[in-house]
C-alpha cells in the first residue's frame, strides 16, 4: 500500500509498504477521505510540541471495512466507519475514572503514534465506529472535529437554554457554536475577524459579530443583554482572545479554552480571581461524543458542508498544506480524497 510520510517539517514523501495483517481484534480499513485540521498544520511547520519526525499524520478519517478479525463482532466488511484516534494506557488515574482522553500516556495517532495517511490501515476495533449509509466520506471524517466541538460544550454540562458565546470562526469554533445550538444553547453568538469565515457562520445559522469593526462587549449586550453570557469559548488559542474572553466575561460565568495556545498563556489571574470565573481546558473526546457528533450530522442539527472549502488527491498531500498556507482565512477545512 502507498502511505505518506512526512520526513521532516513541510516534506511529505511517498513509501510503498506491506498492508499489515489483521488480528483476531483488528479490523483492515480502506481510507476514503482524511480532514487536515490545525494541529497537522503545526507539524508542517514544525511547531507541534508533541510530534517528532518521521511521522505519518491523518486522524481525521472515513473508512470502508474491509477485512475484520474472528473476535470482531459490531463490524462487518462492507461497513462505513470512522476511528477514534487515541490509543491509552488504560491504567492511570484518568483512563480509570473514565477520563481516558486525557490518558497520561496519550497517543494521538498523526502525531505521537503512525497516522492513517495511507491506502489502507489496521487498527483495533474497539476504536472503530459505525456511519450511516448515507452519510458522505467526507461528513464521515469531519466527525472527528465534530466530537471535539461536542465534548467541548459537554465541559459546562447542560447548554439548553443558555446564552453561549465563540472566540474564533475557524472550523472548531464553527462547529463548537453549530454543536451548543444543536445541543439545546438558546442563543449562540460567534466573533471573527475573516469575512469568509463570518460567512461560513452566517450559513451555518449562527449569529455573528464582525470583531475587525464592531465591538465585541457591545455585540454582546446586543445579543444576551445586561446578563452577557452564561458560556465563553475560546477557540483560537491566542492571548487577545483569551483576554478577550476574561474581560467580557460576567462574574461567575465560565470560560472554556478550546483552541490549542502555540505560546505560552498571559493570563489575567487577578481578574479570574476577583470575578470568580471558572476556566476549564478542553482536550479531545470520548466514544460518546463520537455518537453524539454522528446523530447530530443524521438528524441534519449540524452543517459540515458548508466548511469543505477545498479537496486534494492524497498523491498531492502537502497541496493541501500549502493551500492552507497561502489562502489561511479563506480554507476551512481541506479534503484528502484518496480515489
Amino acid at each position: 500500500m502507498l502511505q505518506a510520510i512526512m520526513v521532516e517539517p513541510g516534506k511529505i514523501e511517498y513509501r510503498d509498504i506491506p498492508i499489515p495483517e489483521v488480528q483476531d481484534h483488528q479490523v483492515k480499513l480502506k481510507i476514503k477521505s482524511i480532514g487536515v485540521c490545525g494541529s497537522d498544520i503545526h507539524v508542517n511547520h514544525g511547531k507541534h510540541p508533541y510530534t517528532s519526525y518521521p511521522v505519518v499524520q491523518g486522524h481525521e478519517v472515513a473508512a470502508e471495512v474491509i477485512e475484520i478479525g474472528s473476535e470482531v463482532e459490531h463490524l462487518k466488511a462492507g461497513d462505513k466507519v470512522t476511528v477514534q484516534p487515541q490509543d491509552v494506557c488504560g491504567k492511570c488515574y484518568p483512563c480509570r475514572n473514565n477520563n481516558y482522553n486525557a490518558c497520561e500516556e496519550l497517543k494521538v495517532f498523526g502525531f505521537q503514534t503512525t497516522g492513517m495517511a495511507s491506502e489502507y490501515f489496521v487498527v483495533d476495533a474497539r476504536k472503530v465506529l459505525p456511519l450511516p449509509k448515507d452519510m458522505t466520506w467526507d461528513q464521515g471524517a469531519l466527525i472527528e472535529p465534530l466530537a471535539v466541538a461536542v465534548h467541548a460544550v459537554k465541559r459546562v454540562g447542560d447548554v439548553k437554554g443558555k446564552k453561549v458565546l465563540v472566540l474564533g470562526g475557524g472550523p472548531i469554533g464553527n462547529l463548537v457554536a453549530q454543536s451548543a445550538k444543536a445541543l439545546g444553547a438558546e442563543k449562540v453568538l460567534i466573533s471573527e475577524l475573516s469575512k469568509h469565515r463570518l460567512k461560513v457562520a452566517e450559513d451555518c445559522g449562527i449569529a455573528t459579530v464582525d470583531a475587525s469593526k464592531d465591538s465585541v462587549e457591545s455585540a454582546v449586550d446586543k445579543h444576551f443583554g445586561p446578563d452577557k453570557a452564561d458560556y465563553i469559548f475560546e477557540c483560537v488559542g491566542i492571548n487577545p482572545t483569551m483576554d478577550q474572553a476574561i474581560n467580557v466575561a460576567r462574574k461567575g460565568s465560565t470560560i472554556v479554552v478550546v483552541g490549542v495556545f502555540a505560546d505560552l498563556g498571559n493570563i489575567n489571574m487577578g481578574f479570574i480571581q476577583d470575578h470568580e470565573l471558572t476556566l476549564k481546558g478542553s482536550a479531545m473526546y470520548q466514544e460518546e461524543d463520537y455518537l453524539t457528533s454522528i446523530e447530530l450530522v443524521k438528524n441534519n442539527l449540524v452543517n459540515l458542508d458548508s466548511l469543505i472549502t477545498n479537496h486534494v488527491h492524497f498523491k498531492s498531500f502537502k497541496d493541501a498544506y500549502d493551500l492552507i498556507d497561502e489562502q489561511k482565512d479563506k480554507v476551512m477545512k481541506v479534503m484528502i480524497e484518496m480515489e
